[in-house]
């Protein structure tokens, strides 16, 4: 299932019959249905996805892959394209299989067929996506194909206006997934008001975001409210500007997975591309993440806090002394207001 519901991990015989009866259980409740089955388990591999179009008259192509496996309880938290493990015959053959698989099923529309990569450049199917991925935006940023767009044309009825040589891949993207959760505290949803918003921007910067100054988080949806997309001419590159956006996006009223992502983005394993599934937990354990000095944050919240009166207290007099001097409050007072609140940002 989804975010790896119904998934058990089985190292010996022992431990089988209670992990089957766990995994029917959470099938049943999750998508009532309780069939379940096994697969050989594969350990140190990487999450590597292949980006299919299909049109009503039987043409397939893929976009490439897209690297996935810095992910946590099977979510995944950031994709890139392309896979620094993936070179140019290995994409083809990938693309090949996924597309044959495609034409077989009469596939049609956006579509990922998802790979398990191991060391040795072996790939396994793990599941087809028969949607558009969260991770789309990496993809399109590379090729320059809008893959939202293609969706429309293809249910339009048109055929693909592309063909499989016409692809070609340019640069590099990454995209992390903004969550309402707090990274200090085993990643634990974090809910609430956004009282403050500021959104990273410039050359190379995407964000898709549902989030809003004065919008509500609640408890009843998905963690994820936004992702933090960019591109640049290398990989080394992008890395650099998606510090550079993390660092600039602003979001205070709830607690946000933003400082993990810092975290990944100087972590010299991510720099060098030495990924798995299990980077994160490794991350984690290797406890990379200091807790925020929560004090310190408070004694600067309190000061702005007086800052905020006193500065209020100042404006109130300026617009008494306006009146008295025979001008409007809104002539004076109101620019200066605006000014210093800009200078308070």
């Amino acid at each position: 299932g989804g975010g790896g519901k119904g998934m058990r991990v089985v190292s010996s015989r022992d431990g089988l019959e209670a992990a089957l009866r766990q995994a029917r259980s959470e099938a049943q409740s999750a998508f009532g249905s309780s069939v379940v089955y096994m697969e050989k388990y594969l350990d140190s591999v990487r999450h590597v996805e292949i980006q299919l179009l299909g049109d009503q008259h039987g043409d397939v192509i893929h976009l490439g892959e897209r690297e996935c496996s810095v992910q946590r309880r099977h979510q995944k938290l950031i994709e890139e394209s392309p896979s620094v493990a993936v070179d140019e015959d290995l994409r083809a053959r990938m693309g090949d299989v996924a597309v044959k698989a495609a034409k077989a099923a009469g596939y049609t529309s956006a579509g990922t067929v998802e790979f398990l990569l191991d060391r040795d450049k072996n790939f396994y199917f793990l599941e087809v996506n028969t949607r558009l991925q969260v991770e789309h935006p990496v993809t399109e940023w590379v090729t320059g194909v809008d893959i939202v767009l293609e969706q429309f044309r293809i249910a339009s009825g048109r055929p693909l206006a592309l063909k499989q040589e016409d692809v070609t891949w340019t640069g590099h993207a990454i995209e992390c997934r903004i969550a309402a959760e707090d990274p200090f505290n085993n990643f634990a949803p974090s809910l609430g008001d956004i009282a403050t918003l500021a959104e990273p921007s410039g050359p190379g910067v995407r964000v898709d975001s549902s989030l809003y100054r004065g919008g509500r988080i609640p408890i009843y949806y998905d963690p994820m409210v936004a992702k933090l997309i960019v591109w640049g001419p290398s990989r080394a590159h992008a890395i650099m500007r998606m510090r550079r956006a993390l660092e600039e996006y602003r979001i205070v009223g709830i607690q946000t997975n933003i400082p993990f992502h810092l975290g990944v983005m100087a972590s010299i394993d991510f720099q060098r591309g030495r990924l798995d599934t299990r980077f994160v937990e490794r991350y984690l354990e290797q406890g990379r993440m200091p807790e925020p000095d929560r004090e310190e944050y408070a004694q600067v919240a309190a000061m702005i806090g007086a800052l905020i009166a006193e500065r209020r207290k100042s404006a109130g007099s300026a617009a008494q002394s306006a009146h008295g001097n025979g001008h409007t409050a809104g002539e004076t007072s109101n620019w200066r207001l605006a000014g210093r609140k800009a200078g308070l940002r």
